[in-house]
Order: C-alpha cells, then sequence, then structure tokens
C-alpha cells in the first residue's frame, strides 16, 4: 500500500484523537476525591467545642529506662545517686535525623518492675506514674539528705510509624504523652496515597496486642481511646486503592507511553518527507 498525501492527511485526525484520549486517561487516573482527605469533619459551623473524654497517664512499666535525679544542699551527696545518669552508652538514635547518638543510661525497670536507687535499695515502681515514684524516693532520701528534691522520667517512651507518611520512623517522645495527630506531624503528614479512613494502630498492653482502626476524617477520633498515644504504640498508615491502581498503571502505561512517542516521532518525519516533497 503506497501512502499518498491524502491518504496521510486523512489519517491525522484520528491518530491525534486516539493520543488525546489516552491524555486524558493519564491524567485523570489518579484523582482524589476532597472528602477522603480533610481531616475532622463534621459541622459547618464557625465556632463548636467537645468536652474532653480521654486522658490518659502513663504509667513506668518493667523494661522502662528511667532518669532520676536527685537535687538537695548537699551537692557531694547527689552524686551518689545522679552517677546513673551521667554515665552514657551508644545507642540507636530514633529519631528522623538518623545516625547514632548517646544516651543516658538511667534506671532500668527490670522484669519484676523493681529498679535499685543507691542508699534507698530495691524498690518496686511498676505501674506507678513517674511523680509518685518520685514521691516515694525523696520520702526515702529524708533520712540521708537535706530538703531532698527528686524528678522521674522515662528516657525510652518510643512510637513507631510507617506506611503512607512522609517520614517514617521510630520517633522519642520526651512529654511521656502525645496525640495521634501530634505523631503524624512529626512523621510529616500523610502523604495524599494515605488512608485516613483505616489508620491501624497496633498496641501491646497486659500481654496482649491490640489491633484499631481510626478515621481521621472524623471528629469521633477525639473520643477514641487511641487517641492517646502509648508506648510502644506502632502506626500503620495503608495506601489507598488508588495509589495501587495508580502504580499498576503506570506499569501496564510505559510499553503505552512509549508506542505512542514513537507513533508521533513516525507522524513528524513523515510530515516532513512530504513537505520535502
Amino acid at each position: 500500500m503506497i501512502l499518498t498525501y491524502k491518504t496521510f492527511k486523512k489519517s491525522i485526525p484520528a491518530a491525534m484523537l486516539v493520543i488525546c484520549f489516552f491524555a486524558i486517561i493519564l491524567t485523570n487516573s489518579s484523582c482524589v476525591s476532597p472528602k477522603s482527605i480533610v481531616y475532622f469533619q463534621g459541622d459547618s459551623a464557625a465556632f463548636s467545642s467537645q468536652e474532653i473524654t480521654q486522658k490518659y497517664i502513663p504509667m513506668i512499666q518493667p523494661s522502662d529506662i528511667l532518669s532520676i535525679i536527685v537535687g538537695s544542699l548537699n551537692a557531694e551527696a547527689n552524686e551518689v545517686f545522679n552517677a546513673p545518669n551521667t554515665f552514657t552508652t551508644a545507642s540507636t538514635n530514633y529519631s528522623n535525623v538518623g545516625g547514632p547518638r548517646v544516651q543516658p543510661l538511667g534506671y532500668l525497670v527490670d522484669v519484676d518492675g523493681n529498679i535499685e536507687v543507691p542508699l534507698v535499695g530495691k524498690m518496686h515502681v511498676a505501674g506507678m506514674r513517674t511523680t509518685d515514684a518520685a514521691d516515694t524516693i525523696r520520702a526515702r532520701l529524708v533520712n540521708y539528705l537535706k530538703e531532698p528534691s527528686v524528678i522521674v522520667r522515662n528516657l525510652n517512651f518510643k512510637v513507631s510509624v510507617l506506611g503512607e507518611v512522609k517520614l517514617p520512623a521510630v520517633y522519642v517522645i520526651p512529654d511521656e504523652k502525645i496525640s495521634l495527630p501530634e505523631v503524624l506531624s512529626l512523621a510529616g503528614d500523610l502523604t495524599i496515597y494515605g488512608n485516613r479512613n483505616n489508620v491501624m494502630i497496633i498496641r501491646e498492653e497486659q500481654g496482649k496486642r491490640q489491633y484499631a482502626r481510626i478515621d481521621l476524617t472524623s471528629r469521633d477520633i477525639f473520643n477514641s481511646p487511641y487517641y492517646y498515644i502509648h508506648k510502644n504504640d506502632v502506626i500503620y498508615v495503608e495506601p489507598v486503592k488508588a495509589r495501587m491502581l495508580d502504580t499498576d498503571s503506570r506499569i501496564r502505561t510505559v510499553p503505552l507511553v512509549v508506542t505512542i512517542v514513537g507513533g508521533i516521532s513516525t507522524v513528524g518525519i513523515l510530515i516532513l518527507n512530504l513537505v520535502r516533497l
């Protein structure tokens, strides 16, 4: 078959129509509904209030590492108690910066929930708040120190965030209390492909592993027992179906795009040849 100028001229509109058709498909294949990405949806009033029903008080547990800082009028005597906070050991940096760091050794809570404090001896702290543990230690140090003050903090309150977030990592929380939105903020928020309707939280407490699903697009999250994150919680943000479909379509359309580009190049060459004629 000999390609004449008249035949070629008639085939150009059809070829352009096919190219435009595939361009529209590629453009609209990754559209996301606004309702699926807006957080805390509810009433549209300019102002509304909600009673705070969830309160989380972290308790000391076995395997916790506690920083116990003792102060009194006798600085030399204080060093006896603060020595475990002074000596350091290399450990993994769980922040999003990466790399090694130096972390205080602290007082390790054993499997029975006890710690060993100089002069005070073995002391059961599991199930206590850090403030209660500080008060108990202070009461026992009255016999050894003049006007002692005690500060107890948890050094290994960590949370894992993975999945469709910008900065997946294990984060150490210095405040011992943090909410789910705050943790996701540390992780750089969800990507556009993160499923905000079905965020999974995995929690291990009292010998049980719990799996909870949270809808970030609803204000009901503020009444959820999983609004406040507990120590060692794992937060997993799964991808939406559009993410998997988009990835799959990209893989499948690569040969198509190559074919289209090759076709356009061929059309261009033919046009140049006809112009020369």
